[in-house]
């Protein structure tokens, strides 16, 4: 506790020693919007406010490039989205300076949405959270209005989900949808410091994986729940794109110390998440998709019997031994309490594939063996 204590008092006094120099260096603060979602009801904008050059920023940003067949609730919401998401992309390719930040703690910011405006500020660490009630909004995407007391004001993408949806999918990131191959406390400087965006390479067949459970739900949302820093965000999405894989919003964290440590938990981030959704949208069964080379297969089991009728399916990418000890310093899989058997016992399926080829092979074998086009969901 006392070395967390000192770690974010050291992180406070040279983050507010940055920002002075930063401004005698011109620089301004500057928001970044992350793609919100929420129901008719209420939905959460998302944001960071970071010091930076306006002379850099002033370079033209380039639309990346967007699939024509990727999942979304209409294809001019999918276009907006992609528009809204190169705004705030990164310039360059090689991102070492996404970790290289000053964050703007306790900025005042006016944020509308839809009906309404509401004045807050960013936290410490210089995000934006915020949960807008009676927004008067309709299903699809929408763009808050994110406008700080200092710097230029920006758009953020926010994914309102139809009450009348019914299913879902939440997917991992590394290892999951994009080769990792490396020891997890390398991952970071691998996509920060090293790789271009267009050489991260996409897990086999998970795009069309996805597509084929989302198909028959045109109004199902897509989340991308991760344990990675918000600063590989834009990067990541460019990554989503150019590989054809559905869009939705991302669920990151942040690194560094915290009230209780050192540094926050990756697993504890997922399970709150996770609930945060059922919560949010009581009526949607999900996917529950990852990798069985960390905390998935327990994180996912241990929802899928505390809350069985809310889970859709679960969907695990086995790793081969090397990733495995990369992953987590054994060659063994992490593996859940449940079974591994095609259909569970308590009505929730779970598919194991080395890529996305063989979960689907799987996934259309199970819709085979239940008589319909897809994995059906149980009714206990």
């Amino acid at each position: 506790m006392a070395l967390a204590n000192f770690a974010r008092n050291f992180e406070d006094s040279l983050n507010r020693r940055n920002i002075v120099r930063r401004r005698n260096q011109g620089w301004l603060p500057q928001l970044t919007g992350y793609t919100g979602y929420g129901s008719v009801h209420a939905a959460k904008v998302l944001a960071r406010a970071i010091m930076a050059d306006p002379q850099e920023n002033a370079k033209p940003f380039q639309l990346p490039f967007l699939p024509s067949n990727t999942h979304s609730f209409t294809t001019q919401g999918m276009r907006d989205i992609a528009a809204l998401a190169a705004e705030h992309a990164e310039h360059a390719q090689r991102g070492w300076r996404q970790f290289f930040t000053t964050q703007v703690g306790f900025l005042p910011v006016t944020i509308t949405l839809g009906n309404q405006t509401i004045r807050t500020r960013t936290d410490r660490s210089g995000y934006v959270d915020l949960l807008v009630e009676n927004h008067g909004l309709e299903p699809g995407w929408h763009s808050a209005t994110l406008e700080p007391a200092a710097g230029e004001p920006i758009t953020a993408p926010v994914m309102i989900v139809s009450p009348t949806a019914t299913s879902g999918l939440v997917s991992d990131i590394d290892d999951t949808i994009v080769v990792t191959s490396l020891p997890r406390a390398m991952i970071a400087a691998y996509n920060a410091f090293i790789l271009h965006t267009n050489m991260r390479k996409a897990i086999p067949g998970m795009a069309e994986f996805y597509n084929y459970l989302l198909d028959p739900f045109p109004d199902a949302p897509v989340f991308y729940l991760s344990t990675g820093a918000w600063n590989v965000y834009s990067s990541m999405l460019t990554f989503i794109q150019q590989n054809d894989l559905p869009i939705g919003p991302m669920l990151m964290t942040d690194w560094g110390p915290t009230p209780t440590g050192l540094f926050r938990s990756g697993m504890e981030h997922k399970k709150t998440q996770l609930r945060n959704l059922l919560i949010m949208f009581p009526n949607i069964q999900w996917h529950l998709i990852g990798d069985d080379g960390q905390h998935d297969p327990i994180i996912y089991d241990e929802l899928a019997r505390e809350y069985p009728s809310r889970v859709r399916g679960i969907g695990l990418r086995t790793l081969d031994p090397i990733e495995q000890v990369l992953s987590h310093g054994t060659t063994e899989a992490t593996q859940g309490t449940r079974q591994d058997s095609d259909i569970e016992d308590d009505g929730v399926p779970i598919i194991r594939g080395a890529d996305g080829h063989e979960l689907l092979s799987k996934a259309q074998h199970l819709a085979d063996m239940a008589g319909s086009d897809r994995p059906n969901s149980h009714n206990n």
